[in-house]
């Protein structure tokens, strides 16, 4: 029998006339906590959808932004590879090898924005906002100035990477048209950190919608019609992430949602500038040691404060997908190797986005409710976005299974290429069904403020096991790329028992009262300095 306190709670849920997406976590917490023992089915449906609602509201235009922004380079190398098996592998190394470390970089300083204007939007320094976008924006467009360097003499870093002379070429032609892009994205990724600190994000996902339809359309004229091949290819990408740079900036400046908070250009931007470039530097100096040989970040881990390690975690994840990449081009077959590694990595990075969305829902949901005092609607939380990423990537997984021909021949004809990807194909949905696992339990973590121990999985499971097991496979058996993926599956699998392991052994309780203490302790006198012009 219900308590007398509840009971008219649980008749509204009962009922057929009930509105359970408007009753708030206090509400919802009070009746895990008393009456858990009486919950009906129906009762557990319709929290599940309370729980999905607003799962949705948080991910949805944020899985859009994060990927039909990916869709730029998704579609640029479909074309590309279509104009042969080499282009297509210079285009994928290039992209790996020298964008990749480029993307880290300005996605490592562009966390500075978020943390920065996330402290002056809660401190309602509304003002503040625009310089400290500004700023970001100018020490972006410095790194971006010293970055061309490498873009431009991308062939012998390639070549120093070890990979042949032909792919190192194609790679430096492709590079080398990508240097506009780099500004562009040097002006657009503050940007858009500086719109979703305002929770401003359903205009950005129909920026991103409308600039991949053109951005499809101009490379479609400018390979397969005009035949301006790989070089083409690389400027219209170019292009198009100035067009979205545009749009971006466009709506700050002449939007009323940031009429509080962008009160235009202003030379205040040029002062107070070093607080802010040491942590931007600290940021982008945290995914630059993921590019160091194994050995140093394993021994730097060891002796790094625990802050550090926690900004590893998903730079180790990142890059070493990445770096599987690059090893496939130190094959017998380079060409072959690469191009059908490069698809498959393609079709699992954009089922990455999509999950990295959700991720970041079920942190926020997280953090959120252990932050409030809520640890059963934590643990609702968890069990609804794990439920809707399994489904999501079972769904997904089967349909590379079924299409696994089809996968490849969108990005070439090479009927070796074809063979090549279409045995690898039931490894890649093998990863991304763990897709639909591995990054959700790694957002829960995130919420939970678990990511020091994460990046020390991170870094045991892919780097101390996976990797070598997959190098052994790849280069001393015949499996070639099958055996270096296999050794990434390897790695994902033992981190994903061990976050599973973690999160069930979680006291939810306890994890409230850590979240309560951290919020004690989380003044940063030298980060709200930032946000002082």
């Amino acid at each position: 029998m219900a308590s007398p306190e509840y009971e008219p709670l649980l008749s509204n849920l009962y009922s057929s006339t009930s509105s359970i997406p408007h009753l708030s976590s206090d509400a919802i917490e009070e009746l895990l906590l008393h009456q858990r023992q009486q919950i009906t089915f129906r009762w557990w449906s319709r929290l599940f959808a309370w729980e999905s609602r607003l799962l949705w509201l948080l991910s949805g235009s944020s899985i859009v932004v994060s990927v039909f922004n990916y869709m730029l380079s998704f579609v640029t190398l479909m074309f590309t590879g279509h104009l042969g098996a080499l282009e297509l592998a210079g285009a994928s190394i290039a992209s790996v090898g020298i964008q990749g470390l480029a993307y880290g970089i300005m996605l490592g300083m562009a966390s500075a924005v978020q943390t920065v204007c996330g402290q002056a939007y809660g401190a309602k320094r509304y003002s503040a906002m625009g310089i400290i976008c500004q700023r970001a924006v100018l020490l972006h467009l410095g790194a971006a100035i010293l970055l061309s360097i490498l873009y431009w003499f991308a062939g012998p870093v390639l070549r120093a990477m070890g990979q042949s002379d032909s792919i190192s070429e194609q790679g430096q032609v492709f590079a080398r048209g990508l240097i506009p892009q780099l500004y562009a994205f040097a002006v657009s990724c503050p940007l858009q950190r500086f719109l979703q600190a305002q929770n401003i994000v359903n205009p950005l996902a129909f920026m991103s919608v409308g600039v991949f339809l053109l951005h499809t359309l101009l490379t479609w004229v400018a390979v397969d019609v005009a035949g301006w091949g790989l070089l083409g290819a690389a400027l219209t990408l170019s292009f198009s992430w100035w067009v979205l740079a545009l749009l971006n900036a466009g709506y700050v400046a002449f939007s009323p949602r940031c009429k509080e908070t962008w009160t235009g250009l202003s030379v205040r931007a040029f002062t107070g500038i070093w607080p802010y470039l040491r942590l931007t530097l600290a940021s982008a100096v945290m995914l630059w040691f993921v590019f160091l040989p194994f050995g140093v970040i394993f021994f730097g881990l060891l002796i790094l404060e625990a802050d550090l390690a926690i900004a590893f975690h998903d730079s180790l994840e990142i890059w070493y997908s990445q770096g599987l990449v690059l090893i496939s081009g130190l094959l017998s077959n380079p060409t072959v190797a690469l191009d059908s590694i490069s698809i498959c990595m393609n079709y699992l990075n954009w089922d990455m986005q999509f999950m990295l969305g959700l991720s970041a829902a079920a942190s926020v949901r997280v953090s959120n409710e252990l932050g409030g005092g809520h640890p059963n609607v934590a643990r609702l939380a968890v069990g609804v976005v794990n439920f809707t990423s399994i489904l999501i990537s079972t769904l997904f997984s089967a349909v590379v299974l079924i299409c696994r021909v089809g996968l490849s021949k969108l990005f070439t004809t090479d009927s070796q290429v074809i063979d090549a990807v279409s045995n690898l194909t039931p490894l890649l949905a093998i990863s991304v069904f763990l897709n639909g696992i591995q990054p959700i339990l790694s957002g829960v973590a995130i919420g939970s403020g678990w990511q020091g121990v994460v990046a020390y999985v991170n870094l045991a499971t892919y780097y101390i096991i996976g990797l070598p097991i997959g190098c052994v496979l790849g280069f001393k058996t015949s499996l070639g790329v099958a055996g270096i993926w296999w050794g990434m599956i390897i790695g994902v699998v033992l981190q994903t028992i061990t976050l599973i392991i973690i999160t069930a052994k979680t006291n939810w309780d306890a994890e409230v009262a850590k979240a309560v203490e951290r919020l004690k302790n989380s003044a940063n006198e030298e980060n709200l300095d930032l946000v002082e012009i």
